[in-house]
């Protein structure tokens, strides 16, 4: 569910606060600059994510007439990447607030290893929706952000998985003016999706997403948060309710491995 977050998305410290009130009827940025600086930020991030060891809580609340799927509580997993940021070890520490000993981890693949510039998921996006600048708001803190809706292009043919998602959500996203970050999306899907050929899964147009990121170690914004709520069926014919909650924290800097000679 990582990817779905759209491998989303990522330069600045803290967020930052003005000393002054922000002016929400000036000027709107010019669209051709203003994007251009965000999709670097976002390449920056994918480009480095890989390099990130941190922890994942996921609260599952999924329901379907075979049972909960899942623990039906909160699992916490610490995720180490491996020195050559193609791989990582992914184990569970935690289970319903109660930690886990000598639990055994799990060797998982990265995503975007195959993407060293951090470009290909990130231009497949800007191909598949198409982002219009639709006004100025002031966020909690006092700091401006820039709103900016999406919608899949009529003519898309996304050929990364996050493009293929992505094809399938219209929504909004608040974008920090000052750093040009994303901080928040908010995405509904305007047609079914299905996974396994639709053999295993279908989920129904209406399903609805939120995701969150924040500046981490180094500088760089990583996704913080991810909420999915939909329905739709599972194996053929049985129905499936999904509402389930993710949360990256406590990111850290691993080492790199040096380059041969």
């Amino acid at each position: 569910m990582r990817t779905l977050a759209l491998a989303w998305m990522v330069v600045a410290g803290a967020l930052v606060q003005s000393t002054a009130p922000v002016d929400v009827k000036r000027s709107l940025p010019e669209p051709g600059a203003f994007f251009d600086a965000v999709r670097e930020n976002v390449a920056r991030a994918q480009r480095v994510q890989n390099r990130y060891a941190y922890k994942e809580r996921r609260t599952d609340v999924h329901t379907n007439p075979f049972g909960r799927i899942g623990t039906g509580g909160t699992s916490v997993f610490d995720v180490v990447p491996a020195a050559d940021g193609q791989t990582a070890m992914r184990r569970l520490i935690e289970r319903n607030g109660v930690p886990t000993l000598d639990s055994p981890g799990r060797r998982i693949d990265l995503p975007g290893r195959r993407d060293s510039n951090g470009t290909r998921g990130v231009d497949d996006l800007t191909r598949t929706l198409a982002f219009t600048i639709v006004g100025r708001e002031v966020a909690d803190d006092e700091h401006a952000v820039v709103v900016v809706d999406f919608e899949p292009r009529p003519d898309a043919r996304p050929s990364t998985r996050q493009g293929r998602l992505a094809r399938a959500f219209k929504g909004r996203m608040w974008v920090n003016e000052a750093v040009h970050e994303i901080e928040r999306v908010e995405a509904m899907a305007v047609r079914d999706m299905s996974f396994g050929l639709g053999f295993l899964a279908k989920i129904r147009k209406g399903a609805t997403v939120t995701a969150e990121r924040k500046p981490v170690e180094g500088g760089v914004w990583m996704p913080t948060s991810l909420r999915f709520n939909g329905e739709g069926r599972a194996v053929i014919f049985r129905r499936l309710d999904v509402d389930y909650a993710m949360d990256w924290f406590d990111y850290r800097l691993v080492p790199v491995e040096p380059e041969a000679p």
